[in-house]
């Protein structure tokens, strides 16, 4: 899976912090309903909202691992038009194209 050298660099320069962000990711995960695929989803759809290119990319990585479609992941992208414009979801699509291209 590809990581960030600056995700590297936290991650060693930080470890105790890290292991603890990890730590309530999984609290997070398991205090609800949804299934992995459709948690992963709605992180895209939160990392759109925030317009974070690294976040969008690892995002639909993380969707496409957990089983959903690139026509879901698609999906997504377009649901954002209306709530974060079109400049925001064509920067978003461009970003998840870019992930659909390396796999």
């Amino acid at each position: 899976m590809y990581l960030p050298k600056i995700y590297e660099k936290f991650t060693s320069g930080y470890p105790g912090v890290f292991k603890d962000f990890q730590q309530l990711g999984k609290t997070c995960r398991n205090s609800g309903p949804l299934e992995k695929k459709y948690q992963d989803l709605a992180n895209l759809g939160i990392a759109i909202g925030a317009n974070s290119r690294g976040a969008v990319m690892s995002q639909t990585r993380k969707a496409l691992e957990s089983g959903a479609s690139k026509e879901e992941v698609a999906h997504v992208v377009l649901l954002s038009l209306t709530t974060i414009g079109f400049p925001n979801m064509i920067a978003a699509m461009g970003w998840v194209d870019e992930v659909f291209e390396g796999s």
